[in-house]
């Protein structure tokens, strides 16, 4: 079979939607789909191929990224009718702690805070302490409606589950003194000047437009590191990733372990206290 034509994608993402998953995941599998046929050309679209292309991945992408490609390459070939073309994941090694160059610190994320308050930035400052306090994913903050802050919980459907995540008080009070100045009493409590729920470009570039005023490294700054934040805290403090598990929605602790991955220097001063030594 030669080419994949907008036809087939098209129709593979009609199937991803019936299948109720989520925007952000048909996109990605879509967006995905479109580079290998761009990078397959003329090519005949057969199992060497797809090796071909796991290589040309491997040595442009990281081990996680090249996965999540895999992963979305499987999927349309399940739902083509060429199993046969799947390939296997890369191994890869759970990482011992993550890359202090890549994590939000508490006190870098008070900074943005404090950044979003010296910029009047309200809406920016709110969305970062409702992510950040509760865990959420972004795609899931259209959740947060003024009916879910008078009731002190939301309830979250994403992925094909439903989860209820609780408001901390301070949260629900800051999100009604705001519904007050707006003028809104239903709906989703962050919306654009035409109404829509705020998506994650519109947060994305906000935050990053913190960054120089703040002192953080851009690289470190986008929603999602509010949400491993989050996971790292609690985690600390409750030590408990079965129930971190639930909240943050996973079905796999192995996914919630990721996300409470301690910082190499804070793994080297562990190291450190062992008492194995004798000088």
């Amino acid at each position: 079979m030669k080419m994949i034509s907008n036809e087939i994608i098209e129709a593979y993402r009609k199937y991803l939607i019936s299948e109720e998953k989520a925007p952000a995941t048909v996109e990605k599998y879509i967006r995905d789909i479109r580079a290998f046929a761009r990078w397959l050309g003329e090519k005949e679209w057969d199992k060497e191929a797809v090796l071909q292309y796991k290589s040309f991945l491997c040595g442009r992408a990281s081990p996680a990224s090249v996965n999540s490609v895999i992963s979305s390459l499987n999927s349309f070939f399940a739902y083509g009718g060429r199993p046969e073309l799947r390939v296997r994941a890369l191994k890869v090694q759970r990482q011992v702690f993550s890359k202090e160059e890549r994590e939000l610190s508490k006190a870098e994320y008070e900074r943005l805070l404090k950044a979003a308050k010296q910029k009047h930035n309200e809406r920016l400052y709110l969305v970062m302490s409702t992510i950040c306090s509760t865990g959420i994913r972004v795609s899931e903050l259209r959740s947060i409606t003024a009916e879910a802050v008078r009731r002190g919980r939301a309830e979250i459907r994403c992925k094909g589950k439903c989860r209820t995540v609780f408001l901390p008080d301070a949260l629900c009070r800051m999100l009604s003194r705001y519904l007050r100045e707006q003028k809104r009493k239903s709906g989703p409590v962050f919306v654009t000047k035409n109404g829509n729920p705020l998506d994650r470009s519109n947060i994305w570039s906000d935050m990053k437009r913190l960054c120089r005023s703040a002192g953080v490294n851009e690289k470190k700054v986008f929603p999602h590191n509010l949400r491993h934040l989050f996971a790292r805290t609690f985690y600390t403090i409750q030590k408990n990733i079965v129930r971190l598990a639930d909240i943050l929605g996973h079905s796999s602790v192995n996914t919630t372990r990721i996300y409470t991955t301690e910082s190499g220097e804070i793994h080297r001063r562990r190291i450190q206290c062992l008492g194995l030594l004798r000088c």
